[in-house]
């Protein structure tokens, strides 16, 4: 295992923070609840992070299945011709996406434990198909060839980092209390109005990197 993956995937980890739907929610709970806030946000984000995990398990162990039969696969011409398309697509969607589009961020309708799970789920759901960093980090892991005891952490790793902001925001909540209101509703807003310029970053450096990684067999 190279210091140039474990620095590539963790950029990508870092790139993964900048994911609206899962800190959004999590400011939307610090601003309206006020029983067991703890536990419910730790249910949510366990939820999230857990998810996450088992869907990198899933692929990582499907992709190695695939790698097995088909080592040269991604050192094939066509195949690095395709990467090279895909990734100029979305380098270039990526400057169409509309920015300033708003959406609305997934709520609880319940205060229970098993509404923060579902509402875990959902997020997941919701932003699985557009988790361009965490299966492009899947892909380079894979395409290292790491044993299971050398991903495993890593992918647990990536799945950290990516719920560290929720986490962080959590921290200051508690240390901070009612003069976190204020800088909570900001964020809530600014997270709701540019939620696109975030996909459309993230399309833009996915995008470079699959072209990047696709010259060397053309």
């Amino acid at each position: 295992m190279s210091f140039e993956l474990l620095f590539m995937v963790g950029g990508l980890a870092l790139l993964d923070m900048l994911s609206p739907a899962t800190l959004g929610v999590t400011v939307y709970l610090l601003l309206t609840e006020k029983e067991r806030l703890r536990s419910r946000l730790m249910i949510y984000l366990v939820t999230v992070a857990a998810f996450y995990f088992l869907v990198g398990v899933a692929f990582m162990l499907g992709l190695d299945v695939l790698l097995a039969a088909f080592s040269s696969i991604f050192q094939n011409r066509i195949v690095s011709w395709v990467m090279l398309i895909i990734g100029g697509i979305l380098f270039i969607a990526s400057f169409y996406y509309p920015k300033s589009k708003k959406s609305d961020l997934p709520r609880p309708k319940s205060k229970s434990k098993t509404s923060m799970i579902a509402l875990g789920f959902t997020t997941s759901l919701i932003e699985v198909g557009t988790a361009f960093p965490y299966f492009a980090a899947i892909g380079l892991m894979t395409s290292s060839n790491l044993a299971v005891l050398q991903w495993l952490p890593i992918l647990a790793g990536y799945n950290f980092i990516m719920v560290l902001p929720p986490l962080i925001v959590f921290t200051l909540h508690l240390l901070l209390g009612r003069k976190m209101q204020r800088p909570l509703e900001r964020l809530r807003i600014k997270l709701a109005k540019h939620s696109g310029s975030a996909i459309s970053w993230i399309m833009c450096i996915i995008g470079l990197i699959l072209i990047f990684n696709s010259l060397d067999y053309l």
